[in-house]
């Protein structure tokens, strides 16, 4: 009968060894909040042009044409969010010419720091798909010159 104490007991320590489980309580955060930090902390790294594959930047870019909507810095985000641990994807599109590779890295750096720091969860891996290149010289959504008339 002993057994099944210390067993209980191990349990216990093992999960009070969390900070989101106290003798208090039990804190849960929210997939959105993971989301949004994860999204914030993508977007801060250098090299990272915009966050979000090519249909969730459409539906982004109309959202911001409406007067009052917010941003949503959960696009181009998915999250899975467990009591003790998170696993975050990524979806980004690059600036030209920089390096993929140290892009990722640092990107991980970036959401795996903010998300542990601020959440207190573990994040177990961080998945980053680029979706696109921009080019500088492409036209941008902010370039408002209308085309010239093909016909007159």
């Amino acid at each position: 009968m002993t057994t099944p104490a210390s067993s209980s007991t191990k349990d216990l320590s093992a999960s009070s060894s969390s900070a989101l489980v106290s003798a208090q309580g039990k804190t849960t955060i929210a997939d959105t909040v993971v989301s949004k930090i994860a999204g914030i902390a993508t977007r801060d790294v250098s090299g990272v042009h915009a966050v979000g594959g090519g249909t969730s930047r459409a539906v982004g870019a109309l959202r911001e044409r409406i007067p009052g909507a917010r941003v949503n810095h959960s696009q181009g985000v998915s999250v899975e969010v467990g009591e003790k641990q998170a696993a975050i994807d990524l979806d980004i599109v690059a600036d030209y010419g920089v390096s993929i590779a140290d892009l990722a890295a640092g990107i991980r750096r970036n959401v795996i720091e903010s998300v542990e720091r601020m959440t207190g969860l573990q994040v177990t891996e961080v998945n980053v798909t680029v979706n696109d290149i921009f080019l500088a010289d492409e036209s941008s959504d902010e370039d408002t010159t209308p085309a010239p008339a093909r016909v007159q």
